[in-house]
C-alpha cells in the first residue's frame, strides 16, 4: 500500500514542475516584455491620464460656467421688465411734480394714492436690486452714469458740471439700466 503523504508530495512536486503552482510574478519562460511594449504602454497611460485631466478640467469649467450663468440669470433676468417699468416711474414722478397746492387740497386722496404707488414701485425696485441714479445740479458729469442731453454755457459753473436733471437713471445691481439724462455746462475755464 502506498503512503498517502508521499503521494500528495509527489503531486505537489509535479504541479510545481508543470508550472501550475508557480510564484506570482514568476516568468512563464517567455521573458520580460520587450522595451517597445513598455514604452507603448507608458505612452498610452500618459495619453489617458492627459485626457482624464482635461475632461476633469472641462467638467469643472462647465460647473463654474453654469453657476455663473445661474447667478446672472437670477440677478439680471428681469432687466427687460425693469427697463419697461421705468416709464411708469417717470410718469408718476412727472404727475407729482406738476401738482399745485390747490390741486393737492382739492384732490388730496388721489395725490396721496399716486405718492403711495410711486413709493411702492421704488420699494419693489429696491427689493430686486434696482437703484436710482439721481444726480444733483452742480455734480460733475460722469459718462458712465449720465447721458448729456445738451450743453450750455452757464455763468458761475465749470465745464462738465450738471446744470439740469431731466430724468433720473437706474442701476440693476452693477449694470446701468438707464443713464440719468442731464444738461451739462460748457462754460470754458477762465
Amino acid at each position: 500500500m502506498a503512503n498517502p503523504e508521499k503521494d500528495d508530495s509527489v503531486n505537489i512536486e509535479q504541479l510545481t514542475k508543470d508550472g501550475a503552482a508557480e510564484e506570482p510574478g514568476a516568468s512563464h519562460g517567455e521573458g520580460t516584455p520587450p522595451e517597445e511594449d513598455l514604452t507603448a504602454l507608458r505612452a498610452e497611460r500618459d495619453d489617458l491620464r492627459d485626457r482624464f485631466m482635461r475632461a476633469l478640467a472641462d467638467a469643472e469649467n462647465a460647473r463654474k460656467r453654469s453657476e455663473r450663468d445661474r447667478r446672472e440669470a437670477e440677478n439680471y433676468g428681469g432687466s427687460r421688465l425693469a427697463r419697461d417699468m421705468l416709464p411708469v416711474y417717470d410718469n408718476l414722478s412727472r404727475a407729482l411734480d406738476v401738482v399745485t397746492d390747490e390741486q393737492r387740497e382739492a384732490n388730496g386722496p388721489l395725490i396721496e394714492g399716486i405718492e403711495l404707488t410711486l413709493r411702492e414701485l421704488l420699494n419693489v425696485f429696491s427689493k430686486h436690486g434696482i437703484e436710482r441714479v439721481a444726480p444733483e445740479v452742480g455734480d460733475s458729469f460722469d459718462p458712465q452714469l449720465h447721458q448729456a442731453m445738451f450743453e450750455a454755457p452757464v455763468p458761475d459753473t465749470r465745464a462738465g458740471d450738471i446744470i439740469q436733471v431731466m430724468a433720473v437713471g437706474f442701476m440693476l445691481h452693477d449694470r446701468l439700466l438707464r443713464p440719468a439724462q442731464v444738461g451739462v455746462s460748457s462754460t470754458p475755464a477762465t
